[in-house]
């Protein structure tokens, strides 16, 4: 296999990738909190290292398509009324941390808060929501009717505040990655203080991912595999032709 050939598989490598983040965005069209991805990828170009090229001046190189992995887009969707006062969606960045399945901390954007038989704030799927400083936070049976949470989070009972939900941030948010259970996986973030934190409450994040924009995006990318799959038959047939000259003049 020639260099050229290396080329087109490198990018089609990467078309595939493309496709694959992109199904997955129109597939989480309707996730709760769910933020659409984007494919990174970074050009590598390989030098010629061989003999003949270092006499050259300009050593011939060669451009390749590396794939970087995918990065979320953080921009909000849009707010969904639920009727439910205990829902809420985080009105700017960050994500509510929660305890994981198996230990440790994960991170979600989806904000349909349930009350376990202990009193405890947990999300949909029952794990605990981590409070400031990573604690539960606890509400007592009898004041079940009077709870509610303020707009910086604070959770209050008709016997004063109880505790308040925490918002994690995090400065690179390419470290912020899916777990590939709804929930994201990250380290190095940071709780922001009363003043930093704005929910709003009684509906949840829609997802951000746009129809059109996805379904436009898989059009370009099947143009792409398209021509890259016309290149390479068209290097093959000139392939062909080079060794069918070289076959007459021997």
């Amino acid at each position: 296999m020639d260099i050229s050939s290396y080329v087109l598989l490198s990018h089609e490598q990467a078309l595939k990738r493309r496709l694959d983040v992109a199904a997955n965005n129109i597939a989480n069209m309707n996730t709760t909190g769910f933020r659409r991805e984007r494919p990174v990828f970074r050009e590598y170009v390989a030098r010629d290292e061989t003999p003949a090229a270092r006499t050259i001046a300009q050593a011939r190189t060669t451009s390749y398509v590396l794939d970087y992995g995918a990065m979320h887009d953080t921009v909000a969707g849009g707010f969904q009324s639920t009727g439910n006062p205990l829902d809420l969606m985080i009105d700017g960045p960050g994500y509510l941390a929660v305890e994981a399945p198996g230990g440790g901390t994960a991170y979600t954007r989806a904000g349909f808060i349930k009350i376990n038989q202990d009193g405890e704030l947990t999300t949909a799927g029952g794990l605990r929501l981590r409070g400031e400083g990573g604690a539960p936070i606890a509400v007592p049976i009898e004041q079940l009717d009077t709870l509610s949470i303020g707009p910086d989070g604070t959770v209050t009972a008709k016997d004063g505040p109880l505790g308040r939900i925490a918002v994690t941030v995090f400065d690179d948010e390419r470290g912020v990655s899916p777990r590939g259970d709804g929930l994201m996986a990250a380290t190095g973030g940071r709780e922001l203080a009363a003043a930093e934190t704005r929910f709003k409450t009684g509906g949840v994040e829609g997802s951000n991912v746009e129809a059109i924009v996805e379904t436009t995006s898989m059009v370009d990318i099947l143009r792409a595999y398209q021509s890259s799959m016309k290149m390479s038959q068209d290097i093959e047939d000139m392939r062909r032709r080079a060794i069918d000259r070289l076959g007459r003049i021997s």
